[in-house]
């Protein structure tokens, strides 16, 4: 179809974009007029790719058309009007002028909540539902025959924009889009609107927005959420009116604070750690995040009663002599500079990196006992902003809040676990948004460990917002890269410090065996957090010599900058090395981030949180946050404020991730993903050691390993000897208590898994597989299985194309002698992620590592990865590297600067 596109915005946008992929022809664009030099996105779009864009700042005049705008449309020859969030002043004889007429989205289930405020009356009215209508443009408002509509559940705590950014942006375009091919089609219906049920409510206005504190909590709470974007909910405190925004309804105990009294309110609100508390009419409470004044400064809620430390502190008379010592000195160091005015900026009056020592220490001897730091200049660079925050010092009202954390302990392994269980957003620990929380099982015997926080979405943003603020302007994006490495270095020193008792909780959380979480599970995430930090003062660009443009000359010279917010999403085999393999190239990169541990594995990333604190990482910086892969990876894949994703997981949630990553803002992605590892073993192999690494290959961390080898392709004059001494080994092993230091093999990590490799080996005895051993799960409590063993597995069956992800050894024979035919029989699989050849032939094992279509090769040897060798899969196994330097270009961008001179 001919379209014109009638509309602005982002959304506007993306709806233009969306249909010129699917062969429409845009004909036309009519958006808004720049503003302050700046167009708008779909202008922007439209005018890169050659579209006609008209920016009519009106298309009325006192309520009638604009005889040369309306030509001007007209002559563009459009057989369809699309009009993303277009308003009711577009004149009747552009609405009907197309043979197809014009389509309207709307973000509200039509007839209800017809107007421009839709959202937020969805959220005012406490509607269970929100959604949109695509909708034919009639003369009314929003009165229209219906197209198309959908509809999506409203959560307890959403807000106009998590609302708008989870279902109504992504999911409008998508219907704006289906509903043209529609029209194009000849299938678009023409529903009539009812009566019945519709609505109307106009936009509100700031001095309408007072929220009415006689009543039931949730009013309260859907009235501040509905006007969270604007005008802003308002109440009056101590005088002055103070708008609220970020409100949640509070789940469980209310924690301790100071009462306010609040004009209105059915009793007295309280500040705490949290936030400001406000009860309803019927006891229920909820919780406010910040804070606005009349003047338009904006606090935390918390520090209502402390709001005065981010403004202006007035000085006392010493003080004030201590300030005017304090402007001697930078006198002293910018000798340049006629007089030191309170806006004078130290580093824009000349001062370098040796001055910041300086001053550092001048003003240290002349004020004995005052913790100043290097940091504490580049944070303040002006005069006035220098005086105010060492007054803060010297007062000691800058100090950071001290950690809180509530454990659940227990008493294991001759030692007492703290385990903290809440979210981690921003430097604090606290519950989820919406209160819920979840088991935490034990795989040794099927207890519960203790409650875990449920992120929500509305956690999720939070989480991302506090990522963002931190690496735009906290001190982490300022900081040295030498001293984010120190950083970094102290959290590894940390972790070493507490090995024992993150090893406890890996075991007790995901079975693995003690002794391998204390070296490989633990020992590699210190191991790799060291590494990397001592890649942070190492990331270079490079100069390139460009052909010159006579007589100028040019230097052009790259820079690697971190991409900004990311996300990692980790599995439940390796929870804390797998934290450890992405996070700490995203660190030492530069970047903020916002993780997701696995929701059966997370208490060591929880764990981690509390270190990093303790290791000085600022706030915001890391935020973890427990919860479901559907819930909390959904929105973090569609999160418009991240810029990377990094999966370690299944091939169909990576697929989805990467479409998610792909429709939201095109985020780059990393993906680590299934595999099926084909293990080769040549009767020229050394066999004792081939026995003992081939089961390794399988075994290892109860075969809950990412690289285990799916299939072992063993030669035939050495296929049953190989066979009988895995099984007589397999006799020998050990299954029990994974903190019991004598045991071979733990439970695996939870039930649902462990059901998931009893009906994979059922499926081999079907399809006719020769079980040799095991396939059946242990008589004892928790999810212990056996050690298996199938023989006689041949090409086309399940277990030979599947990945097991436990521990179960699939064998395969192949003839003597043929080493292309065993070649393409490994090669005949869509993952790629790792592979192994045992010979001692050095020739045949070249040979064949260079054809094993995998992006890792081990020859005489299984399982031996290292922190500074990079490890990713070819094919469906995904693509991107974890661990060496490869990783660290994972979360690095490159930018080319040419200077002329």
């Amino acid at each position: 179809l001919k379209l014109a596109i009638i509309g602005q915005s982002l959304f506007g946008q993306e709806v233009y974009s969306n249909l010129r992929k699917q062969g429409h022809k845009v004909v036309g664009v009519f958006t808004v007029p720049d503003k302050d030099g700046k167009a708008d996105p779909l202008a922007v779009a439209a005018e890169k790719e050659g579209t006609p864009v008209f920016k009519f700042p009106r298309w009325r005049v006192k309520g009638k058309p604009i005889p040369e705008v309306v030509d001007a449309y007209k002559a563009v020859g459009a057989e369809l009007n699309v009009m993303p969030f277009c308003s009711q002043f577009i004149p009747m004889n552009v609405i009907d002028h197309p043979k197809h007429g014009s389509i309207i989205y709307h973000p509200s289930i039509l007839p209800l909540h017809r107007g421009a405020s839709a959202i937020n009356w969805t959220l005012i009215h406490g509607d269970k539902k929100a959604g949109f209508t695509v909708f034919w443009a009639d003369d009314g408002l929003d009165t229209g025959p219906i197209l198309l509509q959908r509809q999506c559940d409203v959560e307890p705590n959403d807000t106009v924009d998590t609302l708008y950014n989870r279902f109504l942006f992504p999911g409008g375009i998508k219907a704006m889009v289906e509903s043209v091919q529609l029209i194009a089609d000849g299938k678009a219906p023409r529903t009539p609107q009812p009566e019945e049920g519709a609505s109307y409510e106009g936009i509100q206005k700031k001095s309408n927005a007072k929220v009415n504190l006689a009543q039931p909590a949730e009013a309260i709470h859907n009235w501040i959420r509905g006007h969270d974007k604007v005008p802003g909910a308002w109440t009056v405190i101590d005088g002055q009116s103070v708008t609220l925004y970020g409100s949640s309804m509070l789940g469980g105990s209310v924690p301790e604070g100071q009462p306010l009294d609040i004009e209105g309110a059915s009793q007295a609100a309280r500040v705490t750690k949290n936030g400001l508390v406000l009860y309803g009419t019927d006891g229920k409470a909820l919780l406010v995040k910040n804070l606005q004044f009349e003047d338009g400064k904006m606090i935390p809620a918390s520090k209502y009663f402390s709001s005065g430390e981010s403004a202006s502190v007035e000085l006392t008379d010493d003080e004030k002599t201590m300030a005017e010592e304090i402007r001697n000195i930078w006198k002293g160091i910018l000798s340049n500079v006629p007089a030191i005015e309170d806006t004078t900026d130290f580093f824009k009056s000349g001062a370098a990196s040796m001055d910041v020592v300086r001053l550092v220490e001048e003003v240290k001897q002349k004020c004995a006992g005052v913790q100043l730091q290097n940091e504490d200049v580049y944070m303040a660079t002006t005069f006035q902003d220098f005086i105010q925050m060492f007054v803060r010092k010297l007062r000691g009202e800058d100090q950071e809040e001290e950690l809180v954390v509530d454990y659940a302990t227990k008493d294991v392994n001759n030692m007492t676990v703290k385990m903290p269980y809440q979210c981690f957003i921003n430097g604090k620990f606290e519950d989820s948004e919406n209160g819920k929380t979840y088991d935490s099982i034990s795989p040794t015997d099927g207890s519960v460990i203790c409650k875990v926080s449920y992120a929500s979405v509305g956690d999720v943003d939070r989480a991302v917002a506090a990522a963002k603020e931190a690496y735009e302007n906290g001190p982490w994006g300022k900081m040295n890269p030498r001293d984010r490495g120190s950083l970094l270095y102290r959290l590894a020193d940390l972790m070493e410090e507490h090995q024992e008792e993150l090893a406890t909780i890996e075991s007790i959380d995901s079975g693995a065996v003690y002794t391998l979480a204390l070296k490989t599970h633990v020992g590699m995430s210190i191991q790799t957090f060291r590494y990397f930090a001592g890649w942070c003062d190492k990331i270079q660009g490079k100069t390139i010599p460009i052909n010159q443009a006579r007589p100028n000359r040019n230097l052009t010279f790259t820079k690697k900058e971190p991409l900004g917010v990311c996300a990692i999403v980790i599995p439940w085999n390796y929870p804390l090395m797998m934290l450890a393999w992405k996070s700490a190239a995203c660190l030492a990169a530069g970047n903020t981030l916002v993780l997701k541990p696995a929701q059966v594995t997370p208490l060591t990333a929880l764990k981690f949180a509390e270190l990093s604190v303790k290791a000085g990482i600022p706030k915001g910086v890391i935020n973890i946050l427990p919860g479901s892969g559907g819930v909390v990876g959904q929105r973090l894949s569609e999160h418009p404020d991240i810029r990377k994703l990094g999966f370690t997981g299944s091939t169909p949630i990576g697929k989805q991730i990467m479409k998610s990553c792909a429709v939201s803002n095109l985020k780059k992605v990393s993906l680590e993903l299934g595999g099926k590892s084909p293990l080769l073993i040549f009767s020229d192999c050394d066999m004792d050691k081939a026995v003992r690494m081939g089961m390794s290959s399988v075994f290892f961390n109860k075969g809950e390993n990412c690289i285990a080898a799916g299939r072992l392709f063993v030669e035939e004059s050495i296929h049953d000897e190989f066979i009988d001494r895995v099984v007589e080994e397999i006799k020998k092993m050990k299954i029990g208590d994974p903190l019991d230091r004598s045991t071979d093999h733990g439970p695996q990590n939870h039930k649902a898994h462990l059901d998931k490799l009893l009906e994979y080996c059922e499926i081999g005895v079907k399809e006719g597989a020769t079980l040799v051993y095991g396939g059946t799960r242990v008589d004892r409590p928790g999810f212990f299985m056996e050690p298996t063993v199938f023989t006689d597995v041949e090409d086309h069956m399940f277990l030979a194309k599947e990945e097991s992800f436990g521990p179960v050894m699939v064998v395969s024979k192949f003839k003597d002698g043929d080493v292309d035919g065993v070649l393409q029989r490994a090669n005949d699989t869509e993952y790629g992620l790792a592979s192994g050849v045992f010979t001692r032939d050095i020739n045949k094992a070249m040979y064949v590592s260079e054809r094993l279509e995998a992006g890792t090769v081990f020859v005489n040897t299984y399982n031996k990865t290292d922190v500074a060798t990079p490890f990713g899969g070819f094919k469906q196994s995904g693509f991107g590297k974890d661990l060496g330097e490869d990783a660290l270009m994972e979360y690095l961008k490159t930018k080319a600067v040419t200077v002329e001179y």
